[in-house]
């Protein structure tokens, strides 16, 4: 759930770069065949049977939940891996072969490449879709509409605001102030290694966690001005981040352990690392990492570029997208629209899942309700609610985000190794962008 989106702007009008990339995997993108791309969307005369693909733990018992009250509209779980981990290749290797389930799980960062690949179906026509945008924090809808009029190309299903958890217990022992400004944390950030410990973690491969930073700070990594794509991975506020970042490296006052690695979730465990700006998802992730330290953990919102500023960035979030071919639509839009946004299923996708629902409604469940005993018994997810609200609306993803990703990480790699920096693993990273948008005839501005 690691990965989201803006109000509807002119950077998501990317309806005639879309036609004009000349990689389209399925038919044209004005199709009607199936009676929902852009026409009517008509419900079947007769039962339906659905596929879902997804990689949520339990999601096979929120299913469930709608199979025993539908029984005309079956829907039948297909688990993978995460979505770069091989789910995305499968999906598009399913499309190529005209056999693609009927829903699938897709990040938000990885919508515009399926967009761009003509493989999800507009179910704007579909019931009850056009009208759900009111049901969801504002920024989601923008991700899966991607400011086309009269276009929805998924339907939200979680989101991953990002606030600073801490270890309230060292920080007060060692009487040093919880930063709130990032010039606060980088000069906690001595005071914690004097102690014998790191302030956080630099993680080299997850560069989307890289781009939430950015997002906070104001900065943009992609635009679309409706016939072609910008790539500006080296911005002012890009480089303000990766600067900041650099300079901790180099003065090693982050570690750099492999994130989510046994060693990564020792050093949390034993005290070792005392902070970790994240997303909301986090929450259970830092709990099973460090079972020891129950308790003694609080969240804050992130670090501020300016004093008493309140931006938040976002880690990872997606959606559930019905996928092109699909030849019940209306179901599995329905479904889809049922799954996020209904009560029951709510809850359960995050006991069992963790998800972090996008629907408004999210913050009526008893679940994000109340002290949570692992924080002391703070009731984090104010924070995280607070935080998504601070969220810009308007940061735009990119259709080739797993290269992007895959490209800027590697770069990231030699700058820990102390042979490049992290700018200069932008830089490398913007060009080969542009070159794989170019390779895959998509329009590029230069």
């Amino acid at each position: 759930m690691r990965a989201h989106y803006g109000k509807v702007t002119a950077a998501f009008a990317m309806i005639s770069a879309l036609t004009l990339s000349g990689c389209s995997a399925g038919g044209d993108s004005g199709s009607t065949d199936t009676g929902a791309d852009g026409g009517a969307c008509e419900p079947a005369e007769g039962p339906v049977e659905l596929t879902f693909t997804t990689w949520v733990p339990g999601m096979d018992q929120v299913v469930e939940l709608w199979n025993e009250e539908n029984p005309d509209v079956q829907v039948t779980v297909q688990t993978g891996p995460n979505g770069n981990s091989g789910t995305y290749q499968n999906f598009f290797n399913q499309l190529q072969a005209g056999n693609a389930p009927d829903l699938g799980q897709i990040e938000y960062d990885a919508l515009p490449n399926f967009r761009v690949q003509d493989g999800l179906e507009n179910i704007a026509a579909c019931e009850g879709i056009a009208n759900a945008e009111d049901q969801f924090v504002d920024w989601t809808w923008g991700q899966v509409t991607f400011g086309e009029d009269d276009a929805v190309y998924a339907v939200p299903q979680d989101s991953g605001p990002m606030a600073m958890y801490y270890r309230a217990d060292l920080f007060e022992a060692a009487g040093i102030e919880v930063p709130t400004t990032w010039e606060e944390y980088a000069a906690a950030a001595e005071q914690v290694k004097a102690e014998g410990a790191y302030i956080t973690n630099f993680p080299r491969s997850d560069v989307n966690w890289f781009a939430g930073m950015v997002w906070q700070a104001g900065g943009q990594w992609f635009a679309n001005d409706g016939e072609a794509w910008d790539v500006n991975l080296t911005g002012e506020e890009s480089e303000q981040v990766a600067t900041y970042w650099q300079d901790l490296l180099s003065e090693d006052l982050v570690s750099t352990l492999p994130s989510f690695s046994d060693e990564w979730n020792a050093s949390f465990n034993e005290g070792q690392q005392w902070t970790w700006v994240s997303a909301v998802w986090g929450a259970t992730t830092l709990s099973d990492a460090a079972p020891d330290t129950a308790g003694k953990w609080a969240v804050a919102p992130m670090p501020q570029w300016e004093d008493g500023g309140e931006s938040a960035g976002n880690w990872g979030g997606s959606s559930t997208a019905v996928l092109k071919g699909s030849e019940n639509p209306a179901e599995a839009a329905a479904f889809a629209l049922w799954l996020n946004t209904d009560p029951e299923a709510l809850a359960l996708a995050n006991e069992l899942g963790g998800l972090y629902p996008a629907a408004e409604s999210a913050a009526e469940l008893e679940a994000f309700a109340g002290g949570v005993e692992f924080y002391g018994g703070q009731p984090i997810y104010d924070v995280f609610a607070e935080a998504s609200s601070n969220v810009d609306p308007d940061f735009t993803w990119g259709p080739t985000m797993t290269q992007t990703y895959t490209d800027v990480s590697d770069g990231f790699g030699a700058a820990i190794g102390g042979s490049s920096t992290l700018m200069d693993a932008l830089t490398e990273g913007q060009q080969k962008t542009i070159d794989a948008l170019k390779a895959q005839s998509i329009p590029v501005n230069e």
